[in-house]
């Protein structure tokens, strides 16, 4: 998706990434793999100095994002604007002090364990090993969290250091069983969110004064995203992820934004002038296997519009993501289960073919 936007704002890109899918292949002037993020940033450090966008987990790699700084030129936010903003109890009491909500969590059990909880890793993403708690020792690296019902949102923005402006929000897509998960496992994003008219116009409202203070608050650069539950009438903030975020592919198509020219503006102190409510729809969702699979001929996939296409012959293991697909329909999420049940019938063709 970076290589894609980056492209669209006539950008040069060599792509570090962890598995070289075909669609990438055709972005990027050149593509270099690697076992797991620090092996990425050290072939990285190699190359000759120029400019750096960092995406998804390096959040939580501070070290290693200074790494990528000493060679070359960081587009985003410092390690120590990361350190900062993805400290709970330090996000949470800056949030709280200016009026906004941010639900009750703690780092060891909490003193009155009334209400319902979530067990949430430190370093996670993605809704990866958030889990139901119900009382007991919490791991290390690991915090509880007050639940707060309601629609699971986001808001995409970008910042110049002192400020911020909304691009446009999203509904989360989490747990759904037509892409491939359950509980709290993130899976896509579609735009607009599923809300009626002066609920969203509430949110995205709140929203902009949530991203426009913590752009301050923490002198953030560059694009950031907000992870939002709706309670009907009030945005709760749950986390900040300071780096470019998975529902900017459907905020641009939605919305008509250029986010990567954003980006480049923020990172240079200028704040841009966004739109985000041009009306719109659109949305991505990450299909993951259930099964264990060996992928078919994925070159048509392109063809049909297919992201992060995986290689002809690729296994992929079950609870692992296939590929990410995409759609501009009036009724984003409804085209996208139908995409996933088509290449969920490919899927099952090839792992019995093949076994």
């Amino acid at each position: 998706m970076l290589a894609d936007l980056a492209r669209r704002a006539d950008e040069r890109v060599v792509a570090f990434d962890l598995f070289g899918d075909l669609d990438l292949q055709r972005s990027a002037e050149r593509v270099v793999t690697g076992g797991g993020l620090a092996a990425l940033v050290d072939a990285a450090a190699a190359e000759p100095a120029s400019r750096v966008v960092y995406g998804a987990g390096f959040e939580n790699h501070p070290a290693l994002v200074e790494r990528l700084a000493e060679r070359h030129a960081l587009l985003g936010n410092a390690p120590a604007t990361l350190r900062a903003v993805r400290d709970p109890a330090r996000l949470g009491a800056t949030l709280r002090d200016a009026g906004f909500a941010y639900p009750r969590t703690f780092a060891t059990a909490p003193p009155e364990p009334s209400g319902r909880w979530l067990r949430k890793p430190l370093r996670g993403g993605g809704g990866t090993r958030v889990r139901a708690w119900r009382g007991g020792a919490l791991p290390a690296g690991t915090i509880v969290q007050e639940r707060i019902d309601g629609l699971a949102c986001s808001a995409a923005a970008v910042a110049d250091g002192a400020d911020a402006v909304v691009l446009g929000i999203t509904e989360q897509l989490v747990g759904r069983r037509a892409f491939g998960v359950r509980g709290h496992r993130w899976c896509g994003n579609v735009v607009p969110p599923r809300l009626p008219a002066g609920e969203r116009a509430a949110l995205l409202e709140q929203a902009r004064a949530i991203c426009s203070y913590l752009g301050g608050a923490f002198a953030l650069r560059g694009l950031f995203g907000v992870d939002l539950i709706w309670d009907g009438g009030r945005a709760w903030t749950l986390e900040v992820n300071p780096r470019p975020t998975a529902s900017l592919e459907a905020i641009e198509a939605a919305h008509g934004i250029k986010a990567f020219d954003a980006h480049l503006r923020g990172c240079a102190g200028d704040l841009p002038s966004i739109d985000a409510t041009r009306p719109g729809a659109a949305g991505k969702a990450v299909l993951f296997a259930t099964e264990d699979v060996t992928i078919g001929d994925s070159e048509r996939w392109l063809e049909r519009g297919v992201r992060d296409v995986p290689h002809p012959g690729e296994r992929i293991a079950a609870g692992r993501p296939v590929c990410t697909l995409v759609t501009m329909a009036k009724d984003p999420l409804g085209a996208l289960e139908r995409q996933a049940a088509r290449v969920r019938a490919e899927l099952r063709v090839e792992v019995r073919a093949d076994g």
